[in-house]
């Protein structure tokens, strides 16, 4: 993304966390999924043309880092409230996809009052054994543009980091990139990413949008519908030509989903 980038240090050095900030307006922070910021991608400079975005990179993404005591589902909503806290951001409309979605939605149930608009995209955090999720740690990465893409081969970037995932040089990068950010996903995703968020989710007081994917093979749009039922002012919407990176195959659409979630309730 363009704008600015810097580290925010949190609990004197316990943990210092990078924040992409882009844009102007009111207050957004963003919360990505397990594979962090696709390399090029356009959707927090849309968001930008409407909210000053600040994109939180989890330790294990990007340069963040944080000392022992990271593990639970709380330990990383109470991190995530602690940079949103050191931004001096006070009730910013939270936006979480996949594995930050899940994160959100936490947040915005453990803090009900500190969270008025929440915008959940493809977000994880419920199970269906119906419906299961499938393994991503298992997945090789030549199987995830099929997984996570509705266009494959048109977009295969989004989830290779730009690179070319048959040159060893890059493979081997790239796998250690990966390895970083799944260690940091695995604490909350594996084996399955249920952390019981289904039984908090009537906490929930924001004004919500649901957005999915119509072509999601990774988390099946069935569990849209299961988050809209669990939070009492949320609706859903299902974003077409889209996968699991519905924000970065759809960024006009989907930041435009965003913004009208922001604007002032008739």
């Amino acid at each position: 993304m363009t704008g600015e980038s810097r580290l925010i240090e949190l609990r004197a050095g316990w943990a210092k966390i990078r924040v992409h900030e882009c844009g102007s307006g009111g207050g957004l922070l963003y919360v990505p999924g397990a594979g962090g910021l696709p390399r090029g991608e356009r959707f927090l400079a849309r968001l930008g043309e409407h909210f000053r975005v600040h994109a939180v990179m989890l330790p294990g993404f990007d340069d963040s880092e944080a000392g022992e005591g990271l593990e639970s589902m709380l330990d990383f909503t109470l991190l995530v409230f602690d940079v949103m806290d050191a931004l001096g951001l006070s009730r910013p409309m939270l936006v979480g996809h996949s594995f930050g979605g899940m994160i959100a939605a936490e947040m915005a149930a453990i803090a009900p009052n500190d969270v008025e608009r929440l915008a959940l995209l493809a977000p994880m955090g419920l199970w269906s054994d119906e419906h299961p999720i499938p393994d991503l740690f298992a997945k090789l990465p030549f199987e995830l543009p099929e997984l996570m893409l509705h266009d494959a081969e048109g977009h295969a970037d989004l989830v290779s980091a730009g690179g070319d995932l048959n040159d060893p040089e890059f493979l081997t990068e790239f796998l250690v990139e990966n390895a970083r950010r799944m260690g940091t996903a695995g604490k909350l995703l594996f084996p399955v990413p249920d952390r019981g968020l289904s039984d908090r989710l009537y906490r929930i007081r924001a004004r919500t949008l649901v957005a999915w994917g119509s072509s999601d093979r990774f988390v099946d749009p069935v569990y849209g519908q299961r988050f809209t039922d669990g939070i009492r002012d949320a609706r859903l919407e299902h974003v077409s030509n889209a996968g699991h990176m519905l924000p970065y195959e759809q960024p006009e659409k989907v930041a435009r989903l965003v913004y009208q979630l922001g604007a002032p309730s008739s």
